[in-house]
């Protein structure tokens, strides 16, 4: 069995739109400064990396399932040509209601890919910026940990605090070799 980081797309890898707007074209796509890197230094470190997104925006109709899975190659490839290598990125293209099994807070699609890639969940981390992800992290049973900002409160249960996924991926690997 592997270890997978689970990344949380908006956010995380790139930049989030402001609350109510969607990436919906590939313009809108800003990776996050030091990425690459951190992504790099997971797969160095052994981790499959894996990109966990809910996509409301599908089910809204403002791109289709052939968009969305072309802008995610288009990164994957972006990401790849500076070193860091994504595996796959699962998404959710369902609205919040009816409730599904793979929208976050729900584990689903952690757990499609545990079963896809051979994870040792308890091995692996979720990396997100809301509660949402810490809690579908737990539930699948990952060590989580939230990117923060200057305002955002720290105490959702999330194993570890950082202000970027570098920042976080450096104290996820200071974990690993204290283990």
């Amino acid at each position: 069995m592997i270890k997978a980081a689970f990344l949380d797309r908006d956010g995380v890898i790139n930049r989030k739109p402001p609350e109510g707007d969607y990436v919906t074209r590939w313009e809108d796509i800003q990776v996050l400064p030091g990425v690459p890197e951190a992504i790099a230094l997971l797969t160095q470190a052994g981790f499959c990396v894996l990109g966990i997104s809910n996509q409301r925006c599908v089910a809204k109709g403002l791109l289709t399932v052939t968009e969305l899975e072309s802008m995610h190659k288009r990164l994957r490839e972006q990401l790849a040509a500076a070193g860091a290598v994504v595996s796959k990125i699962y998404y959710c293209p369902h609205d919040n209601q009816p409730r599904c099994s793979c929208r976050k807070p729900a584990p689903g699609m952690l757990l499609e890919a545990a079963r896809e890639y051979e994870i040792d969940m308890g091995k692996s981390w979720m990396v997100g910026d809301s509660d949402i992800d810490v809690q579908a992290g737990k539930t699948a049973g990952c060590r989580t940990a939230k990117i923060v900002y200057a305002d955002a409160a720290q105490n959702n249960g999330a194993d570890l605090h950082a202000r970027t996924l570098l920042d976080a991926v450096r104290q996820m690997l200071a974990l690993e070799n204290r283990s």
